[in-house]
């Protein structure tokens, strides 16, 4: 049984700490829900600030049914999310989000296995931003993987 098996079974006092990093490529951000900063280290040991954030986190559901997503529900009233996702869109970037759950007496270290999702999707209002994140996003991927073309296999052109 892991620490937060126990602690979701038992209740009490302590704290869970769900925290998001969201990373394109180009940007990173460190996100806690909740209304002060954290400070926790990561699982390679470097230690990283979360900013306090105004958010909701909806695990996906440990499941065999291939709808496993993530949905995260962001503030954007100041703009900053929205204006991050349309940066994002127009430099043709993935985004990548990773979970991680910390408990209030150990920050040395996540309480379980962090996990990182691809956005697959969402939208935003000028109030709200609404993220989707899976583990594979089935309608972009290319079927079959390996694509023979003839700059990688010059003699398909000769073939007829």
């Amino acid at each position: 049984m892991t620490v937060l098996d126990t602690l979701y079974v038992s209740g009490g006092p302590e704290v869970i700490f769900t925290t998001l990093e969201f990373n394109d490529g180009v940007k990173n951000f460190f996100l806690v829900e909740g209304y002060d900063e954290l400070t926790a280290a990561l699982e390679d040991g470097s230690i990283k600030t979360f900013e306090a954030y105004p958010m909701q986190v909806a695990q996906p559901a440990r499941n065999a049914d291939g709808t496993q997503d993530l949905q995260i529900a962001l503030c954007n009233i100041t703009g900053l999310v929205s204006t991050h996702l349309r940066e994002m869109i127009a430099g043709n970037r993935t985004g990548l989000v990773t979970i991680r759950v910390y408990t209030e007496h150990d920050l040395s270290a996540p309480a379980e296995r962090p996990f990182t999702l691809t956005v697959k999707g969402g939208n935003w209002t000028p109030m709200q931003a609404d993220i989707v994140a899976g583990y594979m996003n089935i309608l972009d991927t290319a079927w079959p993987r390996k694509l023979y073309t003839p700059n990688e296999y010059p003699g398909l052109r000769y073939i007829s």
